[in-house]
């Protein structure tokens, strides 16, 4: 059993803290608009850029962490966060932001230690608190599945470890918590821009058919385009298994091959290209009903000489809290 695959990275950008960082907000609006398109690389340039103009400012560091974790740069991405953490101490969402990329890679004694430094930094911090007792959870859950390896007929620990998975699935829990912005500041750089982020919604029980609200409709809709963006970014960065495990179970593969066969030719297409770059723009939501939506959008490919205009829609399903790929259809 791999806990740590479990877990979803889902990093907002910090919050503005410094008053100083204000002449820079429209540059890091720009950059961190370009990295939703799926720009990964060149908005992470330009972040570098800009920090080495600019190396107090906290909110493009955090902003780079962000950028290196959705770019699969996991040990990057930790560095970024514990340098942050080392210059501004007082700050506690870089410690939870540190503690899920532990997490992610299964270094649970780390993750906990950072969100306890969270805690001590900032006690009335509830997402730290949240996600220190997952932590806690996920590591029993280890050791009742080690116990069980041990010895197979223990009921005991099969009983613990049953209580601990029936506690993540009734919550509609995936992963740890996000960090989202600092406790005494309301105000934030982008409400788009997050890494592995989806909305965290229940799964719809049987005969609800209770009608969406325009407010429950329009956060849907932005979870459909942060899955959009994922799913880009992913295929840009040719990070394989992120851009795999943005299809759903049921999704339809092109011709009816096999679901094995179509995922070889995928991961065959996209590591023998040097470079890919995919930008996404005009993209159109319509949610179906309260599970299921079409994003329809323009994707421009380069690869090499290659260049392609392409008109693109993907049908969404919602399952375990997250918008996944059900089918897939391109007007070329």
């Amino acid at each position: 059993m791999v806990i740590s695959r479990a877990l979803s990275i889902r990093l907002l950008l910090l919050a503005t803290l410094i008053l100083s960082c204000s002449v820079n907000a429209d540059d890091l609006k720009d950059i961190a608009q370009q990295a939703s398109q799926g720009q990964q690389s060149a908005a992470l340039d330009r972040i570098n850029n800009h920090i080495t103009a600019n190396p107090n400012d906290v909110q493009a560091l955090f902003m780079r962490g962000v950028m290196l974790a959705e770019q699969g740069k996991k040990d990057d991405a930790i560095k970024a966060f514990s340098d942050i953490t080392q210059r501004f101490p007082a700050l506690p969402e870089p410690y939870n932001n540190l503690a899920v990329l532990y997490a992610d890679q299964g270094q649970f004694d780390k993750a906990k230690q950072a969100l306890e430094s969270a805690i001590k930094t900032h006690p009335s911090y509830a997402t730290a608190h949240e996600n220190l007792g997952d932590i806690y959870a996920k590591m029993a859950s280890e050791a009742y599945g080690k116990a069980l390896q041990l010895d197979t007929s223990n009921a005991r620990a099969q009983n613990k470890l049953l209580l601990i998975k029936d506690l993540f699935s009734v919550s509609g829990k995936s992963g740890l918590a996000v960090a989202a912005k600092p406790a005494n500041n309301n105000t934030t750089l982008s409400a788009t821009h997050e890494s592995n982020a989806t909305t965290k919604a229940p799964e719809p029980t049987k005969g609800n058919n209770k009608p969406e609200t325009s407010e429950t409709a329009s956060n849907d809709s932005q979870s459909v385009v942060n899955a959009v963006n994922k799913w880009a970014a992913a295929w840009s960065n040719k990070n394989v298994d992120a851009y795999l495990e943005a299809y759903a179970e049921s999704f339809k593969t092109p011709d009816g091959v096999s679901r094995k066969a179509w995922e070889e030719t995928r991961r065959e297409r996209i590591n023998k290209n040097v470079k890919i770059e995919i930008t996404i723009s005009k993209i159109n939501v319509h949610m179906d009903d309260n599970v299921h939506a079409k994003a329809s959008f323009k994707q421009n490919y380069h690869s090499g000489s290659l260049a392609q205009k392409t008109s693109k829609t993907l049908m969404f399903v919602l399952s375990n809290g997250k918008w996944l790929i059900e089918q897939e259809k391109a007007d070329h």
